[in-house]
């Protein structure tokens, strides 16, 4: 039987409810019988920061359920050694936000938006005639559409964590965030989100969406590390009561996190895509993350 893959969970702050959010990322690793999750919380708004220093080589993943105010020099420090000697590190939703001004994160992240971000971060991506290629026009970094559902189009079918999905697959109801930017380096996008040009944007600057492919889910590779980043998983709320946090309750979402964090921390992926994974068409949803029926 494999070792657990030690997992330390990074919150605190963040204006998306990591109250609710956190305890659903912990459920569904370790759901999985693969992960172990502990939780590192970064003390409130105007804390002493300097007291937050995680271990992190004492975990083979981080998990970024974070937002708010900046670590301390002394832990960037220790989170850019740790990727570069290879530790593993998940990015979702929100956390493309973090850290603005921190050249290495940004770098480690790949794309990020809002924060001030703009063009001297590095261009936006898009799918075009087969391809990403760079989109280098001058203007700000992030913008979303309101909450819906949208479909994600698979783009590089041979990678580990993508590898047996469908082809195009239904995302449940979530923020669709375009116009992201960053460094790019040494970056793959597994897949795609179509952002319609004829719907009004709900925060950033664009008054509508791109009418472009947009980076999903992608991966970077930074010195002997690698980073998962999806762009999905909004939750509200202060609590896990009272608020059922849908995105992170698709089963698309569900399943390629798993399978994310699992090649983040390892380079490869032993899970297989199970029978209720989404369709083309169709919506698929575990409530409160729970396990599929064995029927």
């Amino acid at each position: 039987m494999r070792p657990l893959i030690k997992t330390l969970l990074l919150n605190g702050q963040s204006h998306h409810g990591w109250k609710t959010s956190s305890p659903l990322v912990k459920q569904i690793l370790e759901q999985t019988g693969l992960f172990s999750v502990d939780v590192a919380t970064k003390p409130p708004h105007g804390g002493d920061m300097e007291s937050f220093k995680p271990d992190f080589s004492a975990y083979h993943l981080l998990v970024l359920d974070d937002g708010g105010e900046p670590w301390s020099e002394e832990t960037n420090a220790a989170f850019v050694e740790y990727v570069a000697s290879g530790g593993g590190v998940t990015l979702f939703h929100h956390c493309c936000q973090l850290f603005p001004q921190w050249k290495e994160f940004n770098e480690i992240m790949g794309l990020g938006g809002w924060g001030g971000r703009d063009d001297t971060v590095g261009p936006r991506l898009r799918w075009r005639d087969g391809k990403m290629v760079p989109d280098l026009t001058p203007g700000s970094a992030g913008d979303c559409l309101a909450q819906g559902p949208y479909q994600i189009i698979v783009r590089d079918a041979g990678h580990p964590i993508t590898k047996g999905l469908p082809a195009i697959w239904m995302h449940t109801t979530d923020e669709l965030y375009f116009n992201l930017r960053g460094p790019a380096k040494n970056l793959d996008v597994l897949a795609t989100a179509y952002v319609d040009s004829d719907t009004e944007s709900h925060w950033g600057t664009a008054r509508y969406g791109s009418g472009q492919h947009e980076p999903a889910l992608f991966t970077v590779a930074y010195g002997r590390g690698r980073c998962f980043n999806t762009t999905l998983g909004h939750a509200d709320g202060d609590t896990p009561e009272g608020y059922s946090p849908t995105a992170m309750e698709c089963v698309g979402f569900i399943v390629t996190f798993q399978r994310g964090c699992e090649w983040a921390a390892t380079g490869i992926v032993t899970q297989d895509v199970p029978k209720d994974f989404p369709t083309e068409t169709d919506e698929r949803f575990r409530e409160h993350c729970a396990l599929p029926s064995s029927g």
